[in-house]
């Protein structure tokens, strides 16, 4: 049942992405209480469908990304398609969509033409490097977003090939500044009565996380490089191993924090020593101070460093598998894994982000089957069952 507070409530979104970028933007507009149409292609949807682990033929990633979806499936290679499309977008909020740049337009659903038809529309465009400069036209995935955005070149060791986070997160990165877009772009609204276009570039979403990689290089020449588990410049903070095979991660950078640390594992000549009472001297030494730690971690098992570094406030953890997460009492009592029925059965899966207090957000089930939501979609724009119909025959649906 759809809950009558959410902040987005009567918010009309139609998602023409597909993968990953574009539907997880639209994904937490639904999550708040946006009508979000998602338009996918007749007889073979959104290639996420078929991506990862499949479940009676159908990808389980599909019910994280498509939860409070309806699915129209839609030709929109074809005009009639496009016509419906126009008369869909005429009545919506925001239009969300993750296409090559100038696809759209090929169409006739472009910024200009769209805006024409409805000026309050929101726009909301994702692509691998934006709708302006030389490299507009280029195709660009994620990964390759997050090589030109200078995430790739700090990953791994040393001497290694650059190694990528273990999820899509310069898709993800894009979508939030997506959202975060969207959201102006709303209040903007309520002044001046006039949507807008937003274009989002994935490498720029990545760039804009690389703290302070530019004006290093820019004042020193310093090009900043790969470190493996540590954090350069920021000291303690690495990964350290135990006598039961397991790692235990460590954040000891804090002035306080350091000398806690240090007395907990018996090196107040450290702790104490005023080269390392900050940040810059111990940084110098960090090679030196990462050994006097990792000695002590590895007379320990994992789940005992732990509890003692908690017990004298020095931010600790470990890092977590699926297994983990799932069974962790923190994450349970704070809602963060959720049970939904879908197509597929029974899943768990993720909670919603951000948390409010008064309207939060809600999971109304799994990813929807392609077209689901077809007949009533159309119907709601009007078009009678014997039009809807002939849609059917010729393919447009």
């Amino acid at each position: 049942m759809m809950q009558s507070n959410l902040p987005l409530q009567g918010l009309r979104v139609v998602e023409m992405g597909q993968l990953i970028a574009g539907p997880f933007a639209s994904k937490m507009l639904g999550e708040f209480g946006a009508d979000v149409v998602k338009i996918e292609p007749p007889g073979i949807g959104d290639p996420l469908r078929k991506w990862r682990k499949l479940k009676d033929g159908t990808s389980l990633w599909w019910h994280v990304q498509s939860r409070n979806k309806r699915s129209l499936s839609l030709d929109l290679k074809a005009a009639e398609g496009q016509e419906i499309a126009r008369r869909l977008i005429a009545e919506a909020d925001v239009l969300v969509e993750n296409f090559r740049p100038g696809t759209l337009e090929e169409w006739g659903l472009g910024w200009d033409a769209l805006a024409e038809i409805n000026p309050r529309l929101i726009m909301l465009r994702i692509s691998g490097y934006g709708q302006t400069g030389p490299y507009r036209d280029r195709p660009g995935f994620g990964v390759i977003g997050e090589a030109m955005g200078g995430l790739r070149h700090l990953s791994g060791y040393p001497g290694q090939a650059p190694v990528r986070v273990g999820v899509s997160i310069g898709d993800s990165l894009s979508s939030l500044y997506g959202v975060i877009g969207v959201l102006l772009a709303l209040q903007e609204r309520q002044r001046s009565g006039l949507g807008q276009n937003i274009d989002v570039a994935l490498y720029e979403s990545v760039f804009a996380m690389m703290e302070s990689l530019v004006p290093e290089y820019d004042a020193f020449g310093y090009v900043r490089e790969p470190a493996g588990s540590a954090l350069p410049g920021i000291t303690p903070s690495n990964s350290y191993p135990c006598n039961d095979g397991r790692y235990v991660l460590i954040a000891g950078n804090g002035d306080s924090i350091f000398k806690r640390l240090m007395t907990l594992i018996g090196r107040t000549d450290l702790g104490d020593d005023p080269r390392y009472a900050h940040n810059d001297g111990r940084s110098q030494h960090a090679e030196l101070i990462d050994n006097a730690i990792a000695e002590w971690t590895l007379q320990r098992g994992r789940d005992e460093v732990i509890a003692a570094l908690n017990e004298v406030r020095v931010p600790a953890g470990f890092p977590y598998s699926a297994a983990d997460i799932v069974a962790d009492p923190h994450y349970l009592a704070r809602q963060m894994i959720a049970q939904v029925q879908t197509s597929a059965g029974p899943l768990k899966v993720p909670g919603v982000l951000p948390k409010l207090s008064r309207t939060p957000g809600r999971i109304g089930g799994g990813g929807p089957q392609l077209g689901e939501h077809s007949e009533d979609i159309l119907a709601g724009l009007g078009l009678s069952a014997e039009q809807v119909a002939g849609l059917r025959e010729r393919g447009i649906i």
